[in-house]
């Protein structure tokens, strides 16, 4: 397949063609084999998402497409084998349909049309019509929006003309109600000649309805698939297409009376206002923040305790019991595994409460609102309108955000996007804000997080206008075009699902890397670099962790933070932020006190550090060092991403310009903050 669509534009995929069963055969482990194909399409914010979540009941996994650089989800779609559903005569009732009791779940990426102008559409074209044929989905499900139906019928039209099997998921038929529209799904499916069924995913109504149906057009002989060049486009059938569509939504729905405002309509007006939309954002966000770490407080201080008292002493008992008490197996378990790992699982409850908040904005609708009230102010500094969506996503993950961008169809914006979202300030960074603005500021942690996040938020947009008007003066910015979802009441289950979901995935990717990271600092911890020291018995100072860290904190003394403990936990935050934590807590966990000097507490030790290093000032210096941590490279999980999606060049250039941002900012402030404080 050619890499250049009809409109000239390069796009970043490969040169060989994608295959729906070659892709779930390499090592997906979802689905059975032999299972049929039933992909998911249909254009954003139509229920998509949380169709495929119902119906694979979250047991998905999401990757890049073989061939590709877009990624997709992919579940198991169960159900029970039920009645037969066979229709044909000649089969005598021994249809695939009627034996399975899966199906291979894929969740293609939002389309409008076939007509891509991104990658991501673009592989939503390829594997639909593209493909061989043999290769194709056995059946296509197309959620459709009752509420804006005309506009949702034109892929459904497109994969019609393709000779396609499809089945139309009929989603927002609440909304279209409250619009005074009525949809008659029977009268709908006779219009379009194709399986219409009504279904509600957030409360999981319908689902076995649609699983039927995709059955019964399964049990149905495959049409003969058309050649793309057979139904190309142009004027004559496009005329032809939207007659069509008109026609089928005028013979499915019934105006009930005069349309009326809505409430989500009537809370729009103030929360995307220019003026009161922002104060709102705002105002939400700090109180997101703000239960974050009031209510999670008392459980971190629990778990803080149970790690460093009952669980400690447990693995020094035991490790005593067998003889190795003492040795340097008890520093890597107590001082390396016990004191890196339990820090980090101490703001286990904060990033669960954290997820479980967004995921209610997130249900509730209001984050699409979010996203229309920043992209007024992204715009005004010339930056794209559709940038902004993996920007927000970059809060929550930088990685994922990274891959976001390539909704963006001009690939000098998906560059300048890119090299943007390390500013955004993801929720491993949160464990650190918390962390820090709990120790200094006690109660006003909450409101320390908030900052950062406006930092954050200001960072991307000066970096963002400065690029612009350097390197991208030329480039021309697109209107942000989003369908709002209605307001809706979240549901317990699907909150419930998606936050657990994402801790799951923290968890799991903080595990393996905190764990070999806490190892690779204790190692260095315990090699000794002076003569007549023996290995894993050497005052961390005189380590090789320590004397390296001493070489490069230096670097940091203007910013008021040249202790070199804080040097090498942020050397160590190269490789994920959440390490920050795990090394501090290593370093002063073994590190030993003067003669008659109280050891304190861990939040003594950095108070002591800081209020050291910065000469008094330890506030500026506080700042600065949170400020530092904003602006840095995230991981090397992201850094992995931007090779990806920009290569090599501009992900070194994206390095080097964070390294250069967050130690100029932190100077700044520090320098300035310290005349005040």
């Amino acid at each position: 397949m050619s890499a250049e669509t009809r409109s000239g534009r390069v796009l970043s995929i490969q040169p060989r063609t994608p295959t729906l069963r070659a892709a779930c055969c390499e090592g997906s482990g979802e689905g059975a084999e032999g299972a049929p194909i039933v992909a998911l399409a249909g254009a954003p914010n139509v229920g998509k998402s949380t169709l495929f979540n119902g119906l694979t009941g979250l047991r998905a996994t999401t990757g890049n497409w073989p061939g590709t650089t877009v990624d997709v989800g992919r579940g198991v779609w169960r159900f029970r084998a039920g009645d037969k559903v066979c229709q044909c005569d000649a089969c005598d009732g021994a249809c695939t349909a009627n034996n399975v009791t899966e199906f291979t779940l894929i969740d293609l990426p939002g389309a409008y049309s076939l007509d891509p102008l991104s990658p991501d559409e673009e592989l939503t074209r390829v594997l639909l019509l593209e493909a061989p044929a043999s290769e194709r989905p056995d059946v296509t499900v197309v959620a459709v929006d009752a509420a804006h139906l005309a506009r949702s019928l034109y892929l459904v039209a497109q994969l019609r003309e393709a000779s396609c099997r499809v089945v139309v998921a009929l989603t927002m038929t609440d909304v279209a109600r409250q619009a005074g529209v009525e949809v008659d799904s029977y009268a709908l499916s006779e219009a379009l000649g194709i399986p219409v069924v009504v279904v509600d995913p957030r409360h999981r109504v319908g689902l076995d309805n649609l699983t039927r149906a995709v059955r019964e057009a399964l049990a149905r002989p495959a049409p003969a698939p058309r050649a793309v060049g057979e139904w190309s486009d142009d004027l004559e059938r496009e005329d032809e297409r939207f007659a069509w569509i008109e026609d089928a939504a005028a013979s499915g729905t019934t105006r009930t009376g005069a349309e009326r405002v809505s409430r989500s309509d009537r809370i729009d007006r103030v929360v995307t206002h220019p003026v009161a939309g922002p104060l709102v954002f705002l105002g939400v966000m700090w109180i997101v923040f703000q239960i974050t770490t009031t209510v999670a407080a008392p459980l971190q201080d629990w778990l803080d305790g149970f790690f460093t008292g009952p669980v400690s002493d447990a693995a020094r008992g035991l490790l005593g019991l067998i003889g190795l008490g003492g040795t340097w197996v008890e520093g890597l378990v107590v001082d390396g595994l016990v004191a890196g790992v339990g820090m980090l699982l101490t703001f286990v409850p904060l990033m669960a409460l954290m997820f479980v908040l967004l995921a209610l904005l997130e249900d509730s609708g209001y984050m699409a609102r979010a996203a229309v009230v920043t992209d007024r102010l992204m715009r005004r500094i010339g930056l794209p309108g559709k940038a902004f969506l993996p920007l927000v996503v970059g809060f929550g993950c930088n990685v994922p955000a990274i891959s976001a961008t390539r909704i963006l169809g001009d690939p000098r914006q998906r560059i300048l996007t890119s090299l943007l979202v390390p500013f955004t300030s993801c929720t491993a960074r949160l464990t650190v804000y918390v962390m820090i603005g709990t120790i200094f500021f006690g109660r006003g942690a909450g409101t320390v997080v908030f900052v950062m996040y406006l930092a954050s938020i200001a960072m991307v947009i000066g970096v963002g206008l400065v690029l612009r008007r350097t390197l991208w003066r030329a480039m021309g910015a697109e209107p942000l075009v989003l369908d709002l979802p209605p307001y809706q009441v979240p549901t317990a289950r699907l909150t419930a699902a998606v936050s657990w979901t994402r801790l799951r995935g923290f968890l799991r990717t903080a595990s393996g890397i905190i764990v070999v990271t806490v190892c690779a600092v204790w190692l260095l911890q315990s090699i000794p670099t002076q003569p007549g020291e023996r290995f894993g018995e050497v005052p961390v100072q005189d380590s090789a962790y320590g004397v390296a860290a001493q070489s490069i904190a230096p670097v940091f003394e203007p910013a008021g933070f040249g202790q070199w403990q804080t040097a090498s936990a942020l050397v160590v935050g190269f490789v994920a932020k959440e390490a920050v934590i795990s090394s501090w807590a290593q370093t002063y966990a073994v590190e030993e006190p003067d003669e008659g000097e109280d050891p304190g507490s861990f939040g003594t030790a950095i108070m002591t550090a800081f209020e050291g290093s910065s000469g008094g000032h330890p506030l500026p210096a506080v700042a600065a060092f949170l400020v530092f941590l904003m602006a840095y490279t995230p991981c090397v999980a992201t850094i992995a991403a931007q090779k990806r999606e920009i290569g090599w060049a501009w992900t070194l250039f994206g390095i080097a310009m964070q390294l250069v941002v967050a130690w100029t900012a932190a100077v700044a402030v520090f320098q300035i903050g310290r005349l005040f404080w």
